[in-house]
């Protein structure tokens, strides 16, 4: 009698696979995207000379422009995508990886989000607003396409759980509520009103659809694989740096706080109660 153990499809896939010339390149070109990605952050940080994106475009971007702009402390989570990147594009290049199936699926999508997030920091260096919504909407579908693509199998084992997903997930999660902030500076930059609602109803409008969106992805991950939490997790936090913002500083807006607060809640909690059923 045969007493050894299937092997997961994943796993057969992954070790019959032949290794193709594309193959190291992607693992290349997303090493060398990752420390441009860096590069960017650096500039936009000011610390290679260029001006803090709080700074820039008129300070457009800054925590006090908008009804939906996060506190200042809201954007040190990037510390932790950018650390999470570098470790996934050392990671991916090692040569176990360069024929799994999963890398192959989202590898040439991770060197585009790289790209989109260096050039979204280059256009708001150069006060292209309009031209920095374009590039963030982009990046935004890319990491969605990542996500999908991530919820269908699961990781290998807890390192590529932690380099991968967890971190696609944060930069997802962050980018999501990003986008929120970034469209609605611009629109405020442009002078358009709030379709009539006024700021604080608008701001209500615009929270209840990133929470919305927040919990409809972890839905989706729930019905197809099982539910992450590190998405929402990013997006809860920067609806609570939103809150905190509106509560103590200018701004202020107690409808814009509450809705702000509670959709992190719900964000955040639609997750969590998902993880702990899917276990």
């Amino acid at each position: 009698m045969d007493t050894t153990a299937p092997v997961p499809a994943r796993t057969r896939e992954s070790a019959s696979a032949a290794a193709r010339p594309s193959d190291l390149v992607r693992q290349v070109v997303v090493l060398v995207g990752s420390l441009l990605a860096v590069a960017g952050a650096f500039l936009g940080s000011g610390a290679l000379g260029g001006t803090p994106v709080d700074e820039a475009a008129g300070g457009a971007l800054a925590a006090d422009a908008t009804h939906v702009a996060p506190g200042g402390p809201a954007f040190s989570i990037w510390s932790v995508i950018y650390t999470g990147l570098v470790a996934y594009a050392v990671w991916q290049v090692l040569p176990a990886q360069r024929t799994d199936p999963r890398q192959r699926a989202t590898g040439w999508l991770a060197l585009a989000s790289l790209v989109l997030n260096a050039a979204w920091i280059g256009t708001v260096q150069a006060d292209a607003l309009g031209l920095g919504v374009a590039v963030i909407v982009a990046l935004l579908v890319v990491l969605a396409v990542i996500h999908v693509r991530l919820v269908r199998t699961r990781a290998s084992g807890r390192v590529e759980a932690v380099v991968v997903d967890t971190t696609f997930g944060l930069y997802f999660g962050w980018v999501t509520i990003a986008t929120v902030a970034d469209v609605a500076a611009t629109l405020a930059a442009s002078g358009v009103d709030e379709l009539g609602l006024g700021p604080d109803a608008w701001a209500v409008v615009v929270l209840v659809v990133a929470a919305a969106i927040g919990v409809g992805v972890a839905l989706h991950a729930a019905r197809v694989s099982h539910a992450r939490v590190s998405a929402a997790a990013a997006l809860a936090w920067g609806l609570a740096w939103i809150a905190v913002a509106r509560s103590t500083g200018e701004p202020a807006s107690t409808p814009a706080a509450v809705a702000a607060a509670g959709a992190a809640v719900v964000v955040l909690g639609t997750a969590v109660v998902l993880r702990v059923r899917g276990r």
